[in-house]
């Protein structure tokens, strides 16, 4: 049995392996049609390697015996967030073309709501896959306020380290860390970041009205991660009650 569990972890491990070498085959592939620089090279090459790293290590502690199709999807997006990374490090330098960078990042939002629905079919829901799917939706609207910040300024900002702020906070007050009670509205605020940051890096509507959606965006946000913030505080507040004992139980003592 124990050279089976062996074995199996060594294909789940591989599967990482290969996101990464497929991560470096989109890299090429950008470099050659937009002769990406040495800034777009070294991040998407970082972030290939940061993700294979942190998730081989996830997988290892965890025990998955599958790493299964949802996380196949979420693996996809990943990849496409980390060529949507290399883009916007290289338009430091030089603005990648519009369409290939709007198209990149459009297939990562759509994938979004695909594997969730795959885990959800086929059972194979587990933490470390919700906690990746987390993560890279996390780090691909990190990105996008990072490359609109470039032509409204740096409160864009906000709106991708929002999130990264809220869980460095849970480190001091730990009641942060509870679990929330599922939210709609938490869910289409999410779902909506990456949507008006996109629509204002596409750059297709007029400057005040790319600035309007985007500060739309961070109100959105603020709002909901405000109203999350004060349920946990109000809920950290709440004693729990004393349990009676039974007289019997009390005489006993």
């Amino acid at each position: 049995m124990a050279l089976n569990n062996s074995y199996d972890a060594r294909l789940v491990q591989q599967e990482t392996a290969v996101g990464a070498g497929i991560q470096v085959l989109l890299l090429a592939l950008l470099g050659a049609a937009i002769g990406m620089g040495p800034a777009g090279w070294l991040t998407g090459l970082a972030f290939a390697i940061a993700t294979w790293a942190v998730l081989s290590r996830a997988l290892h502690r965890s025990r998955l015996r599958s790493f299964g199709a949802a996380n196949r999807v979420t693996l996809g997006r990943a990849i496409l967030v980390g060529g949507v990374t290399a883009l916007v490090a290289d338009s430091f330098q030089d603005s990648p073309p519009v369409t290939l960078f709007v198209g990149l990042t459009a297939v990562a939002l759509i994938l979004d709501g695909v594997d969730g629905k795959v885990a959800r079919r086929t059972g194979t829901s587990t933490p470390l896959g919700a906690r990746f799917d987390m993560e890279v939706d996390a780090f691909l609207i990190l990105v996008l306020s990072v490359y609109v910040s470039m032509a409204m300024g740096p409160w864009v900002l906000l709106i991708g380290g929002m999130r990264y702020v809220f869980v460095a906070a849970a480190r001091v007050w730990p009641w942060l860390n509870a679990a929330l009670p599922p939210s709609t509205a938490r869910k289409t605020v999410a779902a909506l970041q990456g949507v008006l940051l996109l629509v204002a890096a596409a750059n297709l509507l007029p400057h005040p009205v790319n600035v309007g959606v985007t500060a739309l965006a961070l109100g959105l946000l603020v709002w909901s991660f405000g109203r999350d913030v004060l349920w946990l505080w109000r809920n950290s507040r709440v004693r729990p009650a004393p349990v009676e004992r039974p007289a019997r139980e009390l005489v006993a003592r």
